[in-house]
């Protein structure tokens, strides 16, 4: 492993935008406790001070400093030195599902319009607000996104296909399962997530749950209980029947 012993590391940094760049090597000294957004400060100040990369916390709670390291979408503030072999090259490259802006600064504005769609809670008429925890804890993990967009980047559906007309991605499932599944909300946004968000699309790969640094089991605990939730109402024949015999909806 890389350690603090007047050792060197080696980074190997795209240097370019969306029309095309290269791959660039830079050595800096490593220091006791470094992460990979420090070696990138150090050839910002050493070597390429015009290298843009994106940052803000370095505390893994802002999410501002996602990128791909050595071909692993990660948070490069706390992905530590140390995880990493002496005379190792390290490569850094931005996320490859959004357009490049410069170097490790991609445009991630297409995240925000998706999350503009989205309407806000919706809750019942004349409502307590009184709930229990365990309605609290239902839905508490879904707040524990720092909108690091790395679920988005390994997402199949935009990373590879770019569907990005037709499918929300795995942040914003979260999102609205978070509404659907509160306690207080009295919406109803399942053909909307049926027919205009795309859930169809996803065919729960899991992979937006290894990469979330917040370990936020995002299939599971959301995508498949709004699919559950879809198919019960457009799919399932009894439930059909009751509607029609009803006149309900759910």
């Amino acid at each position: 492993m890389i350690e603090a012993t007047n050792q060197q590391v080696t980074l190997d940094i795209f240097r370019g935008d969306d029309d095309g760049g290269e791959m660039t090597e830079y050595t800096v000294e490593v220091q006791e406790g470094m992460v990979v957004l420090d070696a990138v400060h150090a050839v910002q100040a050493q070597h390429a001070p015009e290298m843009a990369c994106r940052w803000n916390c370095k505390a893994g709670k802002c999410g501002s400093c996602s990128a791909e390291v050595n071909g692993h979408p990660k948070l490069m503030c706390m992905d530590r030195l140390d995880n990493y072999e002496a005379g190792e090259t390290i490569s850094v490259r931005p996320l490859k599902t959004f357009p490049v802006i410069k170097d490790l600064v991609c445009d991630v504005s297409w995240n925000f319009e998706q999350n503009s769609r989205i309407g806000q809670l919706q809750p019942r008429q004349g409502t307590d607000w009184l709930f229990t925890q365990r309605e609290a804890d239902r839905v508490q993990e879904f707040r524990k996104c720092i909108e690091c967009f790395l679920c988005q980047n390994v997402c199949h559906v935009l990373r590879d296909h770019d569907r990005k007309d037709d499918f929300v991605g795995p942040r914003f499932l979260v999102r609205l399962a978070s509404l659907e599944m509160h306690p207080l909300d009295d919406g109803d946004r399942l053909d909307e997530i049926k027919d205009e968000y795309g859930i169809g699309y996803c065919n729960i790969t899991k992979c937006c749950t290894e990469v979330c640094p917040e370990s936020i089991t995002i299939p599971d605990n959301a995508i498949i209980p709004l699919k559950e939730r879809i198919v019960d109402r457009h799919y399932d024949p009894v439930a059909w029947i009751w509607r029609k015999l009803t006149g309900g909806q759910k």
